[in-house]
């Protein structure tokens, strides 16, 4: 096997494809473990959590959709089915007379209170166990500079 530390751009494009694939594994995890519990997917966790971020007033769907990584489509999809079950609510926005704003509702606040012990073992089984404190604190640290614009 050649040695891929010789070549910097090689590895930065190896390791690029590898934190790729180890994010999207670990979200298949989770989502297992979710469904396996009867709780439905992350996406709406995620949702409903920023929903709950968001207090009283809500967001606007594009508000929203700036907070989360689903595509508008989707996420249009998602909001509806959550609307249909009872989780969020849909109100006037009194900004804009054609626009709406999302709220979070009772059920989706007992929803997410459902959801994050199984949430949270999943993110303890699958990624907390496998890191030493320090070895979280390092990569926290080098995602921070991943993550500055």
């Amino acid at each position: 096997m050649p040695n891929r530390t010789n070549k910097t751009g090689d590895a930065k494009i190896e390791t690029w494809a590898r934190l790729l694939r180890v994010s999207r594994n670990l979200l298949e995890r989770v989502e297992a473990a979710l469904k396996r519990d009867g709780l439905p997917p992350l996406a709406w966790y995620d949702v409903l959590l920023e929903l709950r971020r968001a207090g009283k007033p809500g967001l606007r769907p594009f508000e929203l959709q700036e907070r989360i990584l689903l595509a508008q489509y989707n996420l249009s999809r998602l909001t509806d089915r959550l609307v249909e079950a009872g989780y969020a609510e849909r109100r006037p926005c009194p900004d804009d007379g054609r626009g709406h704003l999302l709220a979070l509702t009772e059920d989706g606040r007992d929803l997410l209170r459902r959801m994050w012990p199984s949430y949270r073992a999943a993110i303890d089984s699958e990624f907390g166990r496998k890191l030493s404190p320090s070895e979280t604190q390092k990569l926290m640290a080098v995602l921070d500079r991943l993550d500055r614009d």
